[in-house]
């Protein structure tokens, strides 16, 4: 973190950062003064503003920028262990398999404590991420047919998932349609509870894993000549960016393209190495999910459009231009 690009980096994003949740604190249908929403958060001014602050917008905009971190560095991992710039969690399947499982928990267990859907997309996430390094693998892994594989079992998921929708009951059904628009509408403080949890764990393991992680940006022979247990630490980070992306999606649904765009904007402020990387990754992820359902919130009145509209508007052009550039791999 001493590292001068860094600092400038994070101070930078972080200044972006605070802005973006002043202005979702703000703006809305009931606009509020800077000192409004201070005192609001405070427990002080009008009850009508406390509601709105405290109980609407505080916790929506918690969970937007939590599930965007927790996007973000999922992408960052899988593209430095797969080495691929176009790994990220929704491009290659991970998020699909994550949306059957939470699909899968809302329609056939409605009585089971929504507390477990961060543990039931994980699980979905985990086993689409299996099936697709296995049908991958063909005297080790392409970064090409990787991301092909994956384009093809994320189709294979989202018809598994549009499959149950049709047969399941009208209101899990509205629900889950919903939330598979990408959304954070509707977030309470039940649902920043029910995440952070996952994030927390995941945080630990990542710091733990810093080392490890830095030395998979080194060809195998060398990492393995250095004393890392390349094909071990693989399969740890692997199971770090699925628990990160299955407890996101849990929460805000298929949000496109962020694990994609927000590392590879960190990448080129600080560089690969993941002791920088991660933390600016996962600033940029944050605000662009925050800033996103600001804009998704507030522009388009009496609509609230949802966050993966406009992640996936950008994300998507941004794909097919790496796509071309990496044509010769």
């Amino acid at each position: 973190m001493r590292h001068r690009s860094t600092i400038v980096a994070v101070c930078s994003l972080s200044l972006i950062l605070l802005l973006v949740i002043v202005l979702n604190l703000m703006l809305g249908e009931q606009f509020a003064t800077p000192m409004q929403v201070i005192q609001a958060a405070s427990g002080q001014g009008s009850p009508e503003l406390q509601l709105i602050i405290q109980t609407l917008r505080a916790p929506r905009l918690i969970v937007a920028i939590l599930v965007g971190a927790a996007l973000a560095v999922s992408g960052a991992i899988l593209q430095g262990v797969i080495r691929n710039p176009l790994a990220a969690p929704d491009v290659v399947g991970i998020t699909g398999g994550a949306s059957v499982g939470a699909v899968a928990f809302i329609t056939y267990l409605p009585t089971v404590s929504i507390h477990f859907l961060p543990l039931a997309a994980i699980m979905g996430a985990a086993l689409s991420a299996v099936l697709i390094y296995t049908l991958a693998w063909k005297n080790g892994v392409r970064p090409l047919r990787l991301v092909l594989v994956g384009v093809g079992i994320s189709s294979l998921l989202s018809a598994i998932t549009s499959f149950m929708l049709v047969f399941s009951p009208a209101y899990s059904a509205s629900s889950s349609y919903i939330w598979l628009t990408g959304t954070v509408y509707g977030s309470s403080w039940l649902h920043v509870w029910i995440l952070l949890p996952w994030l927390i764990v995941c945080t630990i393991a990542i710091a733990l894993m810093l080392r490890p992680m830095d030395l998979q940006l080194l060809a195998d022979d060398t990492a393995i000549g250095v004393g890392s247990r390349v094909q071990t630490n693989r399969l740890l980070l692997v199971a770090i960016s699925v628990g990160l992306a299955g407890s996101a999606v849990s929460v805000g649904g298929v949000i496109g393209f962020v694990g994609l765009l927000a590392p590879h904007a960190a990448r080129s402020m600080v560089g690969p190495v993941y002791s920088r990387l991660i933390p600016v990754s996962a600033l940029f992820g944050g605000i662009v999910v925050a800033l996103a359902d600001l804009v998704g919130r507030t522009l388009f009145p009496p609509f609230d459009v949802p966050v993966g509209v406009f992640t996936s508007g950008i994300g998507a052009p941004f794909f097919i231009y790496l796509l071309y550039r990496s044509r010769k791999v």
